[in-house]
């Protein structure tokens, strides 16, 4: 994989704790030198979203498509702690665990925190991410730190809610959907709390930044300050991908070159992430070497049920597993079916 030269990029770990930076060191995300040796899993057991950002289009489920919000299976906490036992046999120097979508982590909280308990119950040391628009964090962030998460990535595009109110649709919080400079403005009051209240208790915080041509990218150094200010330990500035189907879906790509030029700009001020490849909400593996269709729950129930069949005389219990496994078959596609019922509404 090229990384442009970002494995040798210098990071500055001092805003951490030295139990925070020890395993931020393994974390494939915030640390350059990580990404080519330590691997990640994404857990996709959060559907619900509670914004609409105008460059986001969730219908979507390719295995071929590699962006933010697409994947192939919705786990329910339980499937997603199978399917971690089932992955860390598998990949080697698997050391963090992320629930990155395919909507919002905290807007599905319940899920989010429960697959979180199940997994640490069997591996302690491993390392939890979470992925958030910041909108419920005033609400989650001190469960956040009591759960013992120790890097939340929190995206937040602009702080100026004239030009949030055209990168967001509507923000819906606590059930009501405000639209335009109203949300905007809801939106971020709560990112701006909550990154402060994390980082004040030592987690290490990414801020992600979506650059959109003529829209926002002239006030993302703005961004990185106040992100600096608040105690952020890096932020992640990513190209647009117009998404077909979405509002953005006729916006100019970000070059490369105005890319670099930015976090240039920036990592005079914080930290600046250099390698990301904008991943799937269920990816598994390296940065840059997916490897999440080997590891579908339909495809594992699939295979075992193959194996049973090959036996020649097959007892009652290899029947009943193989009967469980048909079950679990039809289980996963029904979830998926849902989950496309439920974005394309």
């Amino acid at each position: 994989m090229k990384c442009g030269g970002s494995c040798n990029q210098e990071i500055d770990y001092s805003r951490l704790s030295s139990k925070t930076a020890a395993k931020t060191k393994r974390h494939p995300c915030y640390s350059a030198g990580a990404h080519q040796k330590y691997a990640r899993m994404h857990l996709p057991v959060a559907p619900v979203c509670n914004i609409s950002c105008n460059y986001c289009n969730r219908k979507f489920d390719c295995v071929n498509e590699s962006r933010p919000g697409v994947t192939s299976e919705i786990l329910s906490p339980a499937q997603a702690e199978k399917k971690y036992l089932m992955v860390r046999e598998k990949v080697e120097n698997l050391s963090v665990i992320g629930i990155a979508g395919p909507g919002d982590a905290l807007a599905n909280w319940e899920e989010t925190k429960k697959s979180i308990e199940l997994i640490k119950q069997r591996d302690p040391q491993v390392v939890f991410c979470l992925s958030t628009n910041g909108l419920m964090l005033p609400y989650y962030a001190q469960e956040i730190v009591d759960l013992g998460v120790n890097h939340v990535t929190v995206t937040m595009n602009t702080i100026d809610p004239l030009i949030g109110a055209k990168i967001y649709k509507y923000v819906n919080y606590r059930g009501v959907k405000y639209h335009g400079v109203n949300g905007a403005k809801i939106l971020l009051k709560n990112q701006l709390g909550g990154i402060k209240f994390l980082t004040e208790r030592g987690v290490a915080v990414k801020v992600n930044i979506v650059m959109i041509k003529d829209l926002n990218d002239s006030q993302i150094p703005r961004v990185v300050r106040k992100a600096k200010e608040l105690g952020a330990f890096i932020s992640n500035i990513m190209p647009l991908i117009p998404a077909e189907g979405s509002v953005f879906e006729n916006y100019p790509q970000t070059s490369a070159k105005e890319l670099n030029k930015m976090r240039d700009i920036c990592q005079m001020d914080l930290n600046q992430m250099r390698h990301c490849q904008q991943c799937r909400a269920d990816a598994i593996g390296l940065l840059g070497n997916d490897r999440s269709r080997e590891f579908s729950l339909a495809v594992a129930a699939l295979e075992t049920i193959q194996t049973t069949e090959m036996t020649a005389v097959p007892e009652v219990t290899n029947l009943t597993e193989a009967k469980q496994n048909t079950e679990a078959i039809e289980n996963v596609g029904e979830s998926q079916r849902k989950y496309r019922i439920a974005v394309a509404s």
